[in-house]
């Protein structure tokens, strides 16, 4: 059937990121290397807990700091913390031509209160959504299912209805697991090509 809504992953799929980027620019006020600053906040039980909002933002700079040394205020630590992302303008496009057809859109993301700050300030298109399912709002991550849940009451939708797109086979599998039209992201391409299709059936 034809999906009445369209659901975003936001990293690495609208956005790309890097955490090496911050992680090079806090050790410059770190007792800790860069490479020590990284294991410490990219992709790890620190920062997993801090998304999956078991920890306030407070509570996770705090903790950054008693494992790296870093020295300088929060302001110092949460702007290279948030500024590791770029647009991946090819996938921006898709979400426009979306909107142009008046699809609703939505965006279902395992991410931190740092990070979505940063990106409503730099990056206009992200304020050009139908609604937002964050991670460290619902306190749950993809791919448990209570984070899906969520994103079938705030769409409205379920099953077959709703066509989910993430670069992550996990999450993606979970989704299908609930009847969701689903796309692994590999390229713009081919997920614009997919969309394009599964829209037109």
């Amino acid at each position: 059937m034809k999906p009445k809504v369209v659901v975003f992953d936001l990293g690495k799929v609208l956005v790309d990121f890097d955490y090496g980027i911050a992680a090079r620019r806090l050790a410059e006020n770190s007792s800790s290397s860069a490479a020590e600053v990284r294991a410490a906040i990219d992709q790890t039980p620190l920062l997993f807990r801090y998304e999956g909002g078991q920890m306030t933002t407070q509570e996770f700079f705090t903790a950054v700091k008693a494992r790296t040394g870093f020295r300088g205020d929060f302001e110092e630590f949460a702007e290279p913390f948030g500024d590791i992302f770029t647009e991946l303008p090819e996938m921006i496009a898709l979400h426009v031509e979306l909107r142009a057809r008046d699809v609703p859109t939505f965006i279902l993301s395992n991410t931190n209160d740092i990070a979505i700050s940063h990106i409503r300030r730099r990056f206009p298109f992200f304020a050009n959504f139908d609604g937002y399912v964050l991670s460290y709002e619902c306190a749950a991550l993809k791919p448990h299912a209570r984070i899906y849940e969520i994103t079938e009451q705030r769409t409205g939708c379920r099953g077959a209805e709703i066509l989910f797109l993430d670069d992550k086979p996990e999450n993606v599998e979970a989704a299908a697991a609930r009847g969701w039209q689903t796309i692994c992201h590999v390229s713009a391409a081919e997920s614009t090509a997919k969309v394009r299709e599964i829209l037109s059936a």
